[in-house]
């Protein structure tokens, strides 16, 4: 019996949460004295996650399954473990994992706990400690199904190498019409810069830029610092940055190492969205801003005066290190 991990793909390379999914699957088939097996979908080098413990790889190539479905998608997993005979399955909490995740414990009948930040306590019988009340406190979650589902927390576990030669088998998952009964008619990507999702570091904008025309200080500051670039939701309610930078609890959840937020007060339902980030600054000219409570560090100042400066420290001292 091996784990089972399910790896995110895309734009021609695994997602970070896959390489930390298959690190933590990994580390749990030693705990269980067991193998990982690996299942990828329209990956272009399935034999790369190799690189992180995983010692089968069940390749699924099928142009039905070129956009994510999340029925679909579970199916296939769902065939995947049965044909594994596998007991553990490991998946990220990604927004796409999270949406699958829940129709696959449907299927298979398991047990699915999400956020999870660290391995087992006990795999007989199985406990996970994830992250509860909007990452306020953490629960000791015991399963009591034949089958789990581990959904592993952004940045929580960590990525670690341990190459492997895997062995590749193709695999051809059965799926049917009514796998594909709800299908993407658009999908609106960013291009050319770091994702929230995938993130090490997020740079985030809030009403206090005064308008979008300022929103240059906040990319350059997230290009120095190899960043995503994120906003409040009153920002994208307003128009001045897409829906798709819109973070919090309300938009989506962010578990960098590093968030900056700038001219942000910080309501309750933006802190519930962030609050697993590792480090938080804030940049606020309101020593009163909710924030400045949640933060690690802040600055009480004008973000039209520190930022630039930052900027220019930044650049200075990236220009030193080279």
């Amino acid at each position: 019996m091996s784990v089972l991990v399910y790896t995110e793909f895309d734009n021609g390379k695994f997602k970070k949460n896959a390489l930390e999914a298959a690190s933590y699957a990994c580390k749990l088939a030693e705990q269980l004295n067991t193998s990982v097996s690996a299942i990828t979908i329209n990956a272009s080098n399935p034999e790369e996650i190799g690189n992180y413990g995983v010692s089968k790889i069940l390749k699924v190539t099928q142009d039905k399954l070129s956009v994510f479905n999340a029925k679909a998608y579970a199916t296939a997993i769902a065939q995947a473990a049965e044909k594994e005979g596998t007991d553990i399955i490991v998946v990220s909490s990604s927004t796409d994992s999270k949406y699958m995740a829940a129709i696959l414990a449907g299927i298979l009948k398991a047990g699915y706990c999400t956020n999870v930040v660290a391995l087992p306590t006990s795999t007989n019988p199985l406990v996970v400690k994830r992250t509860a009340f909007s990452n306020k406190g953490f629960a000791h979650t015991q399963y009591k199904t034949k089958i789990n589902i581990i959904g592993v927390s952004s940045n929580a576990y960590g990525v670690f190498e341990n190459k492997v030669s895997p062995e590749v088998e193709n695999f051809e998952p059965k799926l049917n019409e009514s796998d594909f009964s709800v299908h993407s008619v658009n999908i609106d990507k960013v291009t050319g810069k770091a994702t929230i999702a995938d993130a090490d570091i997020v740079v985030s904008g809030g009403r206090g830029l005064k308008g979008p025309e300022n929103w240059g200080m906040i990319e350059e500051l997230a290009e120095v610092l190899g960043a995503a670039t994120a906003c409040s939701k009153p920002v994208s309610d307003m128009g001045w940055r897409p829906h798709s930078e819109h973070v919090g609890q309300t938009g989506k959840p962010v578990a960098s190492n590093l968030y900056v937020a700038i001219g942000i007060s910080g309501a309750i339902q933006h802190l519930a969205g962030i609050n697993a980030s590792k480090v938080k600054v804030v940049i606020n000219t309101d020593p009163e801003a909710p924030f400045f409570k949640a933060a690690d560090y802040g600055i009480v100042g004008d973000a039209f005066e520190v930022v630039p400066k930052l900027i220019e420290k930044l650049k200075e001292f990236k220009a030193q290190n080279a």
